[in-house]
């Protein structure tokens, strides 16, 4: 049995290393001259490749269901494939990075297992053509490979510096595959506003509420981080998943920016808040009060959008315009950054094409389909990697059956 596995990325070589663990012959064929490349990447370089919170919400799909099933029966496999490469790991708040606390360490061991399995590694084959005759035929630029079956982990668009020019949708179709929309995903969000010069480069801890055509879609609690056009930060990138998809279908996307997370009432009890703040710093005005809690630069701004003087007072002020600015800022997303800034994308080869239980194609016999190129996503946090190892894992061992 010979499996031939196209792309060198994280579900690829999970699927080569099971492939060859059950005893088949692999070839992976990577277009790079290095495998790995994006997982490098991962975690800021440190490879958040894990986390212990697993609920499905943290998933995204048109069918969400079908990836459910894989999931619940797949995710008590990865540690303990982690722990037979060797990887000692570091637990931080639930993220999983390998204790070195460099992505190095992670893509070392996966590249020493396939060479002690034997794995037959091709570089820079970048794949144009895929046949199934009584074989597999996989033409690449430079040669032509033969095999038994193939599994296909070529990764998305996010990326492209990496690899990951979406060639492998065009392949996939030619197969007789479709997609559902191919979107950024991961990713800063835009406006249109003419005040963000003013909020550029500051960082805050703030709650985000995303409405949708006036609906709550999502809530995200954490930092975020302040651009020249817009929004960025993992909450952010969280929330582009959803705003991603609305946004290409017309919908309104506004997220409500609360500065003020540290206090959990509403929005009556902080105004009485700052009322008492007023009493008790008798002297001082709106905007020193505010400097209290809140960065310089978001105070001007805050003060700019009420339309008031710097040197007002809080009982001069217009009270629930402060309390608003302050609790539910809006901020109406126009578009997202482009693929060249997106971790992930949004959709993919519906998983109504693929026998989840295998990860084999319903299209065509011994052809299986991993990773990033599928429609399922999730958010960050290890996410991502966690639907590379979980796929990749499943179609290595089921392709390399009668091996």
């Amino acid at each position: 049995m010979h499996i031939i596995v196209i792309g060198g990325g994280a579900s690829g070589i999970t699927s080569a290393i099971n492939a060859a663990s059950h005893k088949a012959k692999v070839t992976l064929l990577e277009r790079n001259d290095k495998l790995g490349k994006k997982l490098l990447l991962t975690g800021n370089g440190r490879c958040n490749f894990w986390n212990d919170f697993q609920e499905i919400t943290k998933y995204h799909s048109d069918n969400l269901l079908a990836f459910q099933k894989l999931w619940q029966t797949k995710k008590e496999d990865v540690i303990p494939f982690f722990h037979n490469l060797g990887i000692i790991e570091k637990v931080i708040n639930g993220y999983y990075y390998p204790f070195s606390n460099n992505a190095t360490t992670i893509l070392t061991a996966l590249e020493n297992k396939l060479k002690t399995l034997n794995v037959n590694i091709k570089l820079n084959e970048y794949v144009t053509k895929i046949e199934k005759k009584d074989k597999f035929i996989v033409y690449t630029k430079t040669n032509i490979y033969e095999g038994d079956k193939v599994i296909i982990a070529g990764g998305s668009k996010a990326c492209p510096h990496t690899g990951s020019d979406g060639n492998i949708y065009n392949l996939l179709k030619s197969l007789g595959h479709t997609t559902t929309p191919i979107l950024p995903s991961l990713v800063q969000l835009k406006g249109n506003d003419n005040y963000y010069k003013i909020w550029e480069g500051v960082r805050s801890n703030v709650i985000l509420t995303l409405k949708e055509n006036n609906k709550i879609i999502s809530i995200e609690e954490g930092e975020i981080q302040f651009t020249n056009y817009g929004i960025s930060g993992i909450c952010t990138f969280n929330l582009s998943s959803y705003i991603t998809k609305g946004l290409y279908y017309k919908k309104e996307e506004i997220i409500y920016i609360n500065f003020v997370p540290w206090f959990k009432k509403n929005k009556k009890d902080f105004l009485n808040w700052l009322t008492t703040q007023s009493i008790k710093l008798q002297n001082y005005n709106l905007k020193n009060i505010l400097l209290g809690f809140l960065n310089p630069k978001l105070v001007t701004l805050i003060l700019k959008l009420a339309n008031v003087k710097e040197n007002i007072m809080w009982q001069e002020s217009p009270q629930d315009k402060i309390v608003n600015l302050l609790m539910a800022f809006p901020f109406k997303v126009t578009s997202t950054l482009d693929f060249t800034k997106a971790q992930v994308c949004l959709g993919g080869v519906p998983l109504t094409e693929i026998n989840m239980d295998t990860m084999e194609s319903k299209k065509i016999k011994g052809l299986y389909l991993v990773g990033e190129l599928l429609d399922v996503t999730g958010d960050c946090g290890g996410y991502n990697l966690g639907i590379a190892w979980i796929t990749g894992l499943t179609a290595g061992e089921e392709a390399s059956k009668n091996a």
